[in-house]
């Protein structure tokens, strides 16, 4: 069932994760692609999902160049049946979950609200706030499994704000957060799992190119650099639940988790 190796003194100081399972949504570019490289050369044993078989593939190799190894799951995360197949999968092979990096999302339709189709609106909700529903669903029990179980779901700065044309990216986001504090405040003190957020700001992906086609892409942070702000929030040795790491200040926000 554990695959993964143990531990000893000398791994855990260099490789912090040494015997530990991460599952990535979103896993094959941006920042996925950049988290769950970082993660692999944690020592941690990637559970990477995405859509593209190809792009699965050639994450496999960057993480067998981190010295270590993964799971691929070829998976749209608007198949919740999949999903919930998923923790079930994972228990049967592995008897736990350590970290879980809700990364999965799109863009979606930058229009007026009234001019947003119904397909466009329920696809965006569907990635970017059910399927983290679902995940949450069937990973839950096996986070709480772990020693140490550690949740990451990333955020935007458009949660906050209510911007023109931002509508259904900035509702989706918003829910997460509100998803993300409620998983928080009912694990707080009956479990070992922590579920924090992240805020990565502006940064050199895909999506950011779509939103502003006339910004100089190397004046940003690179995924690379969020990646390593998403693991520190996956180690045994952070404590913290219900925050949210804004990366553009490299603070964490606290929500008042209540007590």
């Amino acid at each position: 069932m554990n695959d993964a190796p143990t531990p000893d003194a000398n791994q855990t100081l260099l490789h912090p994760l040494t015997g530990r399972y991460a599952l990535v949504t979103g896993a094959t570019r941006g920042i996925g692609q950049a988290t769950a490289v970082a993660l692999a050369k944690a020592g941690a044993h990637v559970i990477a999902i995405g859509r593209t078989s190809g792009a699965l593939e050639e994450l496999d190799d960057a993480i067998t160049e981190a010295g270590s190894s993964a799971t691929l799951v070829p998976m749209d995360v608007k198949d919740f049946e999949a999903i919930d197949r998923l923790g079930g999968a994972l228990y049967e092979r592995f008897g736990r979950l350590d970290v879980f990096i809700g990364n999965a999302g799109i863009l979606g339709p930058m229009t007026p609200l009234a001019q947003v189709e119904p397909k466009e609106w329920d696809d965006i909700v569907a990635i970017n706030l059910t399927a983290n529903y679902r995940l949450v669903r069937s990973l839950d029990p096996l986070l709480r499994l772990s020693t140490a179980g550690r949740a990451v779901l990333v955020s935007s700065g458009a949660a906050h704000k209510a911007r023109a044309y931002w509508g259904p990216y900035a509702v989706t986001k918003a829910a997460v957060e509100v998803l993300a504090r409620t998983w928080a405040a009912e694990t707080a003190n009956l479990s070992n799992l922590r579920v924090n957020l992240l805020n990565p700001g502006p940064v050199r992906t895909r999506m950011r190119a779509k939103a502003f086609p006339s910004e100089d892409p190397e004046t940003l942070p690179t995924p690379d650099e969020v990646a390593e702000a998403i693991l520190a929030l996956c180690l045994p040795s952070f404590e913290e639940t219900g925050r949210l790491y804004d990366f553009p200040t490299r603070r964490l926000v606290d929500f008042h988790l209540p007590g």
